[in-house]
């Protein structure tokens, strides 16, 4: 299981698409997930209306927030071990880091710090998600990332900017955080995909590379 993380506009989706094309054009099973789970899990979709200024003063609440969207992941871990189970390969678009770094980020503190290490506490060894192979952090310039999101909100109104995405210092945090959790290969390794060119077949190279590396160890399945 890989997880794909990153700012919001950073392209995790389109890398996500990217690894997919690779995979199943070497005949890989693939099963692809994205968190938070807004439209299938009552936690997420409280923290999506939230964020959305719904709920009071709970989008205020950095812990409050983490726990629903920590509880969306507890409810997914028996189906998203059993996708591990049948399939070669399984990405995760954002993962458990998203709320390591968001919550350090607005707590402010580095991912060694308390908020981090409650994350941890909570969803690895309380709840126990299944654990993934490998992190793949997206890393773009905030002000490209910021771009993105408007550029998608535009385009549908159905997307507009929550209140983390509209939060340019928040963002801003937000990648440092991330960046210490590749130093310190939190949880798992972790490898950085520059996508500052997100065009059609940009990131293929890149994706069919990755992948090769993963497949290889199995000949058919990532480590």
């Amino acid at each position: 299981m890989v997880a794909v993380e990153g700012l919001d506009g950073a392209g995790k989706a389109t890398l996500v698409a990217a690894l997919t094309r690779a995979a199943t054009a070497r005949g890989a099973a693939v099963s692809t997930w994205t968190f938070p789970r807004y439209a299938d899990d009552v936690h997420a979709a409280l923290a999506g209306e939230a964020l959305h200024g719904a709920h009071g003063d709970l989008r205020a609440s950095a812990h409050a927030m983490a726990v629903l969207f920590a509880l969306d992941r507890r409810d997914a871990a028996e189906p998203l071990r059993a996708a591990v189970a049948m399939h070669d390969l399984v990405l995760v678009d954002r993962y458990v880091a998203s709320n390591a770094a968001y919550g350090a980020a607005r707590a402010g503190e580095d991912v060694d710090g308390p908020f981090a290490s409650w994350v941890r506490a909570t969803e690895v060894e309380r709840f126990a998600v299944p654990a993934p192979d490998h992190h793949v952090l997206v890393r773009v310039p905030g002000a490209l990332a910021a771009e993105r999101v408007r550029t998608r909100a535009a385009a549908d109104p159905d997307r507009a900017a929550d209140g983390y995405e509209a939060d340019a210092d928040l963002q801003a945090r937000c990648a440092d955080a991330y960046d210490q959790l590749v130093d310190r290969a939190w949880w798992a390794p972790w490898s950085v995909v520059t996508a500052d060119d997100t065009g059609p077949g940009a990131l293929d190279p890149t994706a069919a590379a990755m992948v090769d590396a993963w497949l290889a160890p199995r000949g058919s399945s990532v480590p």
